[in-house]
């Protein structure tokens, strides 16, 4: 939900929005739209992603259906303190692959009366909690959850099933390594 739409909207005060869900289920196309709204509003906005996410694009987020936000690329969420100075609204994605420290930085950004915005998968390919996203829901004004479709059943999807045999936590891809499924067709690989 956009924060323009609720009751309660804070006023002269920073705070944390989370969209979290699985992979297919729009987190990064509704980032975009918030932030997109905020630049319409004629609002500083500015944008990050990790490093490591490279799949569509260097100096951009997209989304899988192909929209686009021009970003700045960062290793360490610290980073993203000082590119974010003059900024009124902060947008994160792939919130994932940060270290813990993003939890402090959001933090930091709210304080400084900064609206900040991170997307992020809340779930490994596993089923587990992908940290630091259970984090930021912890200390979050507004989290939306967004789901998928499975594309086993067609029931709406949670969870992010990985289709090849490699174990560790952090592979990046798309539609070739990943698909969205349910809770009833996630196949969790046995630890």
């Amino acid at each position: 939900m956009d924060t323009s739409e609720l009751h309660n909207v804070p006023r002269n005060v920073g705070w944390i929005e989370v969209v979290c869900g699985c992979m297919f289920s729009g987190k990064t196309e509704e980032l975009i739209r918030r932030l997109r709204r905020a630049q319409i509003a004629r609002q500083k906005v500015a944008v990050f992603k990790p490093r490591i996410d490279n799949r569509y694009s260097t100096e951009h987020i997209v989304s899988h259906s192909e929209q686009s936000l021009v970003s700045q690329v960062v290793d360490d969420a610290q980073e993203i303190l000082a590119a974010s100075r003059d900024a009124q609204v902060v947008g994160i994605d792939e919130g994932q692959f940060f270290k813990a420290n993003l939890v402090e930085v959001c933090e930091k950004l709210a304080n400084q009366g900064k609206r900040v915005i991170v997307a992020g998968l809340d779930q490994d390919y596993r089923g587990k909690p992908f940290e630091p996203i259970p984090q930021l829901l912890a200390i979050a004004e507004y989290i939306t959850k967004t789901l998928a479709i499975c594309v086993v059943c067609g029931n709406p999807a949670d969870k992010t099933q990985r289709k090849t045999a490699q174990s560790e936590r952090v592979v990046v891809g798309a539609k070739d390594i990943y698909e969205a499924r349910c809770r009833k067709c996630h196949l969790a690989p046995e630890d």
